[in-house]
């Protein structure tokens, strides 16, 4: 077993390695084998990389593959160098501590992913416990997050904004995936990544696939009439592929988040949230209100909104998705988006709790 080159290595410090050796050797452990196995353990930042490539088949956008590791670069400078075998719960308190309690969505949000990464670091032999585990006791308490909706605007406003901006012709671009997303009452996203072979005209459905729910499970969207319009007018300008996307931009690709955003920032567009801008997630709020304090059933409000069941015991029972009593739900919402509704007329007259 080789102990160092002399000078770089004193005698005594050689003379120290090989006792510490043969006290090794006499408790029945491998030396050279313990020596190796530290060699081989990573640093912080080799570990976050690790396992950060690991997730990445999973995260579902750039967006997120990007945002899990950078998000890691409030703690790197301190402990990316330090061999995980080494470090400390301390050592995460302090590189934790500057943003804990001036930004703690994202030091919690920082928190976990080291602690994904420690896991992983322990499950490959590298430590033997999580410091993350307790490493709250070294920190402040955090006061309790602030409930943030995304600013909605109020339903019966709705109408107005869409006469004013969104309808006049040509309807292309950002502006008609805005008012699909509307009519729709569906996540931008799905919106912005919705392609034709989604389309069913024959049977007036728009079928999301599994992959691009934030549940995870395909979701039917019945068409009003007044999408069907939209989607044929989005059509007639083109003759696309199945592949091709609804709602290209103009170079092809999907259109981006702030493509939606732009238009209701430069519309001024009015929310419930003094101060800020209505979102183009936050007409999902404005349909669920109007379905409310118009005495929809609560039930199949939800699941237009693609909103999983909370009770698991009934998840597991409840099958239908109530298809035909959202497409008229949703007729007489597109209605009232274009300004044509007269009465509204509730699916069962009374709305459930």
């Amino acid at each position: 077993m080789g102990l160092g080159v002399y000078p770089d290595v004193p005698v005594a410090d050689a003379l120290e390695k090989a006792k510490e050796a043969r006290q090794a050797i006499a408790a029945g452990r491998d030396p050279i084998g313990e020596r190796e196995r530290r060699a081989a353990v990573p640093t912080f930042e080799e570990a976050a990389r690790f396992r950060w490539e690991q997730l990445v088949p999973s995260f579902r956008n750039a967006k997120h593959r990007a945002q899990w590791f950078s998000s890691l670069a409030h703690v790197l400078p301190a402990i990316g160098a330090i061999r995980v075998d080494a470090l400390t719960p301390q050592h995460f308190a302090d590189a934790l501590e500057p943003i804990w309690l001036q930004i703690p969505e994202t030091a919690s949000r920082v928190k976990q992913r080291c602690a994904d990464v420690m896991a992983t670091c322990w499950a490959q032999g590298h430590v033997k416990g999580n410091p993350l585990d307790v490493v709250d006791r070294l920190l402040p308490k955090q006061s309790a997050p602030v409930d943030q909706h995304q600013p909605a605007m109020p339903w019966r406003d709705v109408p107005a904004f869409v006469s004013a901006h969104l309808v006049r012709a040509p309807i292309i671009g950002a502006h008609a995936a805005l008012l699909f997303a509307i009519l729709t009452a569906a996540r931008s996203g799905e919106v912005r990544g919705a392609t034709w072979a989604e389309i069913d005209f024959t049977e007036r459905l728009w079928t999301v696939p599994a992959e691009r729910m934030k549940a995870h499970r395909a979701h039917r969207v019945p068409l009003s009439d007044e999408a069907v319009k939209l989607l044929e007018a989005q059509k007639a300008a083109r003759t696309p592929p199945a592949a091709a996307l609804v709602f290209p931009s103009m170079k092809g690709t999907p259109l981006s988040d702030m493509a939606l955003t732009s238009i209701l920032r430069s519309a001024h567009a009015k929310s419930d949230t003094p101060g800020r801008v209505a979102t183009a997630h936050g007409f999902r709020a404005s349909f669920k209100n109007w379905a409310t304090d118009c005495g929809f059933d609560g039930e199949t409000s939800e699941r237009a909104l693609a909103h999983t069941i909370a009770n698991k015991v009934r998840a597991a029972y409840e099958r239908t998705t109530q298809l035909e009593a959202r497409r008229a739900m949703m007729n007489q919402w597109a209605a009232h988006v274009m300004g044509q509704a007269a009465n509204v007329v509730p699916l069962r007259g009374k709305r459930r709790a």
